[in-house]
């Protein structure tokens, strides 16, 4: 059984009845900003509790009572798992920061967190009706939509920068979705899977243009209040685009509270981008309420390469209502960060979690993070799509097995 009560808009407060009209939940029709959902969590506390969600399989479905899901059955699942919890040891004594986290999400389906905003998002759009679904990408939201598409047998038509990643672009297509490659950057793919919502009858799951990604996103934050037995990390810090990841786990966080299963405090929610396209970076320096387009926006990280984000205004309350900050990293500290962290902790991660940990080591350098606080970072994806941002390494001898070997110089020296 769902708890959910209604559909509140995040701008205007106007609330609706979810799935009113005749089409899937999306914009709030008043004010065309997103709609957040909504729950009656008194009957949520009577229903469960922690202890009685701990009797579950970890992962994503164990939180079933503060999702949208009304009919089990409905529900597409590729087996998403509880992420692991990663204490960076080595790069924690390199920085001079012991308690150094790092929530790595490449465990999910597809590699990257996106599989559980859009497990939830298809879950609900297959409840609701629909059929065809649409998505404007720079890469691992379209190829966790043409995953969950295809479990579901669902229409997927995909449309991706001409510059997207080549692992993604292979993948959507092995998975059976129709892709498009536009000349230009998310917000023109986003103008054209809009324009073709009426003439092409698909629905537009770009981030926050319908409810339920969100929530699927807030379940990051549900699962690390599980993970660290019902209590918060001082500080999060988290690669922003779209921003639905920290919305979510704010909203999760919250929800928590009201129920009563954590404490009043919460962590200091810290965003950051790439200098190439840091829209919310800019606004938060400059004591705006939303943000600015960002101009001729690049940078490796294609997540972060968002220059205009909806939900700008919820991102910029949460950093400011949590005490938190924005940061901008170079292209330079990204490359740096997936290097070390590879050699280091044996992790291949994807740039934009790159670009988080290089945020956090700022934060560590600048002394804003105390040396007790628990440091939690999120690496948002594998870096196995990301081959091409590894460099060029060195050419590995090439040693003739009908030859005798000298095996002395096959080691290094010992360090001393």
């Amino acid at each position: 059984m769902s708890y959910l009560s209604q559909l509140e808009c995040a701008a205007c407060g106007a609330q609706f009845k979810p799935h009113e009209g005749q089409e899937p939940d999306s914009l709030c029709p008043r004010c065309q900003k997103p709609l957040l959902a909504r729950y009656d969590l008194e009957a949520v506390a009577q229903a469960t509790s922690p202890a009685r969600w701990a009797e579950r399989p970890a992962g994503l479905w164990r939180y079933l009572e503060l999702l949208p899901i009304q009919d089990e059955r409905s529900i597409i699942s590729l087996g998403e798992p509880a992420t692991p919890l990663l204490q960076l040891e080595n790069l924690g004594r390199a920085w001079g920061h012991e308690q150094l986290w790092l929530k790595d999400e490449s465990h999910l389906p597809t590699g990257t967190f996106k599989a559980r905003g859009l497990a939830l998002a298809l879950s609900m759009l297959l409840q609701q009706g629909g059929r065809r679904a649409a998505i404007p990408s720079a890469g691992n939201a379209a190829e966790a939509l043409a995953a969950y598409g295809a479990k579901a047998g669902l229409e997927v038509y995909v449309f991706m920068p001409q510059d997207a990643p080549l692992a993604n672009r292979q993948a959507v297509q092995a998975l059976g979705a129709r892709l498009f490659l536009v000349q230009g950057l998310i917000g023109d793919c986003g103008a054209i899977v809009a324009g073709g919502r009426e003439p092409c009858g698909w629905f537009d799951l770009s981030t926050l243009k319908e409810p339920y990604r969100v929530e699927g996103k807030k379940s990051m934050g549900l699962e690390l209040a599980d993970q660290l037995g019902w209590r918060l990390p001082q500080v999060i810090v988290y690669p922003t685009g779209g921003g639905t990841g920290l919305i979510g786990m704010w909203k999760a966080f919250d929800e928590l509270g009201r129920l009563g299963w954590i404490g009043s405090e919460r962590p200091r929610m810290v965003s950051v981008q790439a200098a190439g396209c840091a829209p919310i970076v800019k606004a938060f320096q400059m004591g705006r309420p939303d943000s600015e387009a960002w101009p001729e926006a690049q940078t490796v990280a294609g997540g972060l390469r968002v220059p205009h984000p909806l939900g700008d205004f919820m991102i910029l309350d949460v950093l400011r209502r949590s005490g938190g900050t924005a940061l901008a990293v170079s292209e330079k500290e990204i490359f740096q960060t997936m290097s070390q962290i590879a050699r280091l902790e044996g992790l291949l991660i994807c740039p934009e979690g790159a670009a988080a940990l290089a945020g956090a080591r700022r934060l560590i350098a600048e002394k804003q993070v105390a040396p007790g606080e628990q440091l939690l970072v999120f690496n948002t994806g594998t870096g196995l799509k990301h081959y091409a941002l590894w460099g060029d390494q060195p050419r590995p001898p090439l040693l003739d097995p009908r030859g005798p070997i000298d095996y002395g110089k096959l080691v290094r020296p010992a360090r001393l």
